[in-house]
């Protein structure tokens, strides 16, 4: 069923920058030297994982042309599986939004931080992070047109700097800065997997526009263009930057650096003001993301509600946004940023930071299986491929990337994760059981009139029935009284 339709929606260049800001949050920031230890290998690792968001975001652009509703991988996975795969798929994506905003949060007070020195306390902190979470909520509240306008100008504002150091620091870029190609010394395959391990979740947001596909303009076009332009456009800044990073920081600088694009940009001019640069454009971006990924957070259980597998409230929406997923999802955060600043339970926050990295390859695994049965099932007409072998490859890309992402989210991840994936168990039998009960209801309810109706050809045969009875009685009476006085004389005889 597709979404009732209403006046402000995404066009390509929102639903673009939705997607390529979701992809782009705080982490590109340290990126370069996460995978510095690793040696130029790392590049390689990084084409080999665009290749694969590429495929998953153009299965997620053949699955809106089947489906073209809010919700994306949770209507997919339902359509294919049923329910309670749906389920899994909306739960586990809604569990990671609102767990890695509250990370994004706490990412931003650093930055902050930078730009304004000197006034670091566990209050002031607390009360940036549940700013940060508070000023998209609102942008989300006030309406889709805000969010875009949001999405599109702080996806504008980081890109930008990104870009220029990306740019400018080619022609800074010294080969004496580069490490070797396997920087580990053990087998370059080891390398390319530990290196990719680390980068995997840079392309997790691929799925933005498919999530929020009942929002998007022309759908079935526009899905499947800004899925791809915007990981491609996120793959640009990726690679460009962390080149032009390892050109221009020597290498034992880069592998000790807690801030790389700044040290690039120190570098290139000299002075100290690259630092500040930077520290800006992470700020805009944390917001940018967190303003994309706060809409995300209310879409995948705004879908599930639709079809009763989530309480009926997540269904409320307001100019175009689901509200009260929105508010669900950043009180949540904010529960868990206090939680995080007020009683120092950081081994807790990682464990949930941990839940989500699992958490975000389940929808991935379930759309990309989707695409398959689909093509495999024998309704190759509903995703609309006339190239079917094509199809099949990417989903097969699709999958196998997923897969990756399962394995290099490491034991501790998948562990954490499978336990909160069960305990949703509990919520989909409270939601089926009340379904069921709903649903007997009416069918009691259903049944009723035609009791009702019934009932008066009933009484008329049972009016018919005891007038037949009366007239054999009168009919028997003069037989037996004219056998009284025959019955009377044998008596006496």
């Amino acid at each position: 069923m597709h979404d009732q339709p209403h006046p402000r929606r995404f066009g390509l260049p929102t639903a673009t920058a939705l997607v390529m800001g979701n992809i782009i949050g705080g982490g590109i920031f340290l990126l370069p030297a996460s995978v510095a230890p690793f040696g130029t290998l790392s590049l390689l690792a990084f084409g080999v994982l665009t290749l694969g968001a590429i495929a998953l975001a153009l299965v997620f652009g053949r699955l809106a042309e089947r489906d073209p509703s809010t919700g994306g991988p949770y209507v997919h996975a339902r359509a294919a599986f049923g329910d309670f795969a749906g389920f899994l798929s909306a739960w586990s994506y809604w569990t990671m939004t609102w767990v890695s905003n509250a990370a994004l949060a706490v990412a931003a007070v650093g930055y902050v931080h930078v730009l304004v020195p000197g006034h670091e306390s566990k209050g002031v902190n607390l009360a940036v992070a549940l700013l940060a979470l508070w000023l998209p909520a609102l942008a989300n509240l006030a309406g889709t047109r805000w969010v875009g306008a949001v999405q599109l100008v702080s996806t504008v504002l980081k890109f930008i700097p990104l870009l220029f150091v990306a740019v400018v620091g080619l022609f800074f870029f010294d080969p004496h800065n580069l490490g070797s190609f396997n920087e580990g010394g053990g087998s370059a395959l080891g390398g390319l997997s530990a290196a990719a391990a680390i980068l995997l979740y840079s392309y997790v947001g691929v799925e933005s526009a498919s999530m929020s596909a009942g929002e998007v303009r022309d759908p079935e076009r526009n899905v499947g263009r800004a899925s791809v332009l915007g990981t491609v456009g996120a793959a640009v800044v990726y690679l460009l930057g962390t080149v032009s990073v390892f050109g221009t920081v020597a290498h034992d600088d880069l592998v000790n650096s807690t801030a790389p694009f700044s040290d690039a940009v120190d570098a290139m001019f000299g002075g100290g003001w690259g630092g500040t640069l930077i520290a800006l454009a992470a700020v805009v971006s944390i917001v940018g993301a967190l303003n994309g990924w706060t809409l995300m957070s209310a879409q995948a259980p705004y879908a599930a509600a639709r079809d009763g597998l989530f309480p009926a409230a997540f269904a409320t929406k307001r100019r175009g946004v689901p509200t009260f997923g929105v508010l669900v999802g950043v009180l949540l955060a904010s529960l868990l940023t206090v939680v995080n600043y007020t009683s120092g339970a950081s081994g807790l926050f990682e464990i949930l930071v941990l839940i989500t990295t699992f958490s975000a390859t389940v929808p991935y695994l379930l759309a990309s299986g989707a695409q398959l049965y689909f093509l495999l099932s024998g309704r190759r007409e509903e995703v609309r491929t006339g190239r079917f072998v094509r199809d099949v490859a990417l989903a097969l890309a699709g999958f196998g990337f997923s897969f990756w992402l399962v394995a290099g989210a490491g034991y501790a991840a998948v562990y954490q994760g499978v336990l909160f994936l069960f305990a949703g168990v509990l919520v989909y039998v409270w939601m089926a059981a009340r379904r069921a009960s709903r649903a007997e209801g009416v069918d009691a309810a259903e049944a009723t009139p035609a009791v009702t109706a019934a009932g008066p050809a009933v009484t008329a045969a049972g009016r018919e029935a005891a007038s037949a009875v009366t007239a054999a009685g009168r009919e028997a009476t003069p037989a037996v009284t004219a056998a009284g006085p025959a019955a009377t004389a044998d008596s006496v005889i």
